[in-house]
C-alpha cells in the first residue's frame, strides 16, 4: 500500500532573496523541486509578516505549471482562501489552532478548487488533527515553531508522523523546519513523505544535489515499509 506513495520535496522560499522571487522559484524548480511551499504569514499567529496573495499571483503569472502550496500561518484562515485560489494555489494549507470551524474552512477550501492541508503546531497534540484527517489531502507537522526560518528541527515531533503513517499508510505526511540532509532520515524513517526545507536548500552551493539527497533518502524509506 504505502509504494503508491510519493517522496516530494518542496523547498521553502522564506530564506530566498525575495526581490528575485522568481528567479528564484525558476532556480529551485530546475534544480528537482516537485513544488514550492510558499509560507504566508499575518504578523498576529506568528510574529512575522512575509507576503500576501498579490505577490502569489504575480508569481503564478510567470510560472505557470509548478505546484503551489501555500502554508497559512494566519489567524483567520477563512479570510483568503478566495483569493488565494484566484492566485493560482493548489492546495491551501492552514493551522488548526486558532479556529473551531475546522470543517467549514475545509469546505470553503474544496469549493474554491484547492487540496486541503491541516498544519500543527509543535505544541497541538495530533490527537487534535487525527480528526479531520478525513476532510484533508494532506497533515503538515511543523518540526520548528511556526514563524522563522532556520531553526533548529525537533526530533520529538517524529513521534506524530509515526503515529499518522502507522495509522495512516496512504496519507501524504509533511513536515516543515530544520529539516536537511542531517536530519532528513529521521523524518523518511518516521513516515514523512513530502519535504519542506527551506535553509538547507536554499543556501546549498549545489541545490540540485540537495534535494535529490532528500528525495532518495524519502524513496528508500518509502522503499523498505
Amino acid at each position: 500500500m504505502s509504494k503508491s506513495l510519493k517522496a516530494r520535496i518542496g523547498p521553502s522560499i522564506l530564506n530566498a532573496d525575495l526581490s528575485k522571487l522568481y528567479e528564484e522559484s525558476l532556480k529551485l524548480l530546475s534544480n528537482g523541486a516537485d513544488y514550492l511551499h510558499l509560507d504566508v504569514m499575518d504578523g498576529h499567529f506568528v510574529p512575522n509578516l512575509t507576503f500576501g496573495h498579490p505577490v502569489v499571483k504575480c508569481l503564478r503569472s510567470k510560472i505557470k505549471e509548478a505546484f503551489f502550496e501555500t502554508h497559512m500561518m494566519v489567524s483567520k484562515p477563512e479570510q483568503w482562501i478566495a483569493p488565494m485560489a484566484d492566485a493560482g494555489v493548489d492546495q491551501y494549507t492552514f493551522h488548526i489552532e486558532p479556529i473551531t470551524n475546522v470543517e467549514e474552512v475545509c469546505r470553503k477550501i474544496k469549493e474554491n478548487g484547492m487540496m486541503v492541508g491541516l498544519a500543527i503546531k509543535p505544541g497541538t497534540p495530533v490527537s487534535t488533527v487525527e480528526k479531520y484527517i478525513s476532510l484533508a489531502d494532506m497533515v503538515l507537522i511543523m518540526t520548528v515553531e511556526p514563524g522563522f526560518g532556520g531553526q533548529k528541527f525537533m526530533e520529538d515531533q517524529m513521534e506524530k508522523v509515526k503515529y499518522l503513517r502507522e495509522h495512516y499508510p496512504l496519507l501524504n505526511i509533511e513536515v516543515d523546519g530544520g529539516v536537511g540532509p542531517s536530519t532528513i532520515g529521521y523524518c523518511a524513517n518516521a513516515g514523512a513523505n513530502m519535504i519542506v526545507s527551506g535553509t538547507a536548500v536554499i543556501g546549498s552551493e549545489d541545490q540540485g544535489a540537495t534535494i535529490k539527497l532528500l528525495r532518495d533518502t524519502v524513496e528508500d524509506a518509502i522503499a523498505k515499509r
